[in-house]
């Protein structure tokens, strides 16, 4: 497995290949500085992505899961740049109406966040939902695509007990 990184607005990204396929992107820095002339297509294409001039990608991914998870990660890669759908669509759209919950789990396991855009599936009721690296990350992303991301709500009381966030 070769491993490269590279930088975004979001910090290092670290990615990962197998047989000249992309196999998973990190956030972080986990070494690797190989030179490869995929993780350099692969590098450019996230560059024109984060100054606004890409909205698909065309990289060889081979993101390893489960046929069901592989499944909802295909889907993913259907919902067009700028847009939200909800977790509820995605597991109609899957084929699996009832399985929101089960799509929310495979979605958050995508090995590909960014080039599989996960982050453009939000909850039933607009909220951003979760993110394996953050809804920081996720809200960025999204403004990116300019999406309208809601602030995020003010904490509930819970009497004199303190104070609780949603």
């Amino acid at each position: 497995m070769e491993q490269a990184v590279i930088h975004s607005p979001l910090g290092p990204l670290t990615l990962f290949a197998e047989d000249g396929h992309l196999i998973a992107l990190v956030f972080g820095d986990y070494g690797g500085y190989d030179d490869l002339p995929l993780f350099r297509q692969a590098r450019h294409q996230l560059e024109e992505y984060f100054a606004g001039q890409r909205r698909t990608f065309s990289l060889p991914l081979a993101p390893e899961g489960t046929a069901f998870q592989r499944r909802v990660w295909q889907t993913l890669l259907h919902i067009p740049y700028g847009q939200v759908i909800s977790y509820r669509d995605l597991a109609a759209q899957v084929g699996s109406p009832r399985a929101f919950q089960a799509v929310g789990q495979a979605n958050g396991r995508n090995p590909l966040p960014i080039l599989i855009p996960c982050h453009r599936v939000i909850a039933a009721d607009g909220t951003l939902g979760g993110y394996s690296s953050g809804v920081g990350h996720k809200a960025f992303l999204l403004r990116l695509e300019g999406v309208q991301v809601p602030e995020s709500a003010p904490p509930r009381r819970l009497g004199k007990r303190g104070v609780s966030a949603h």
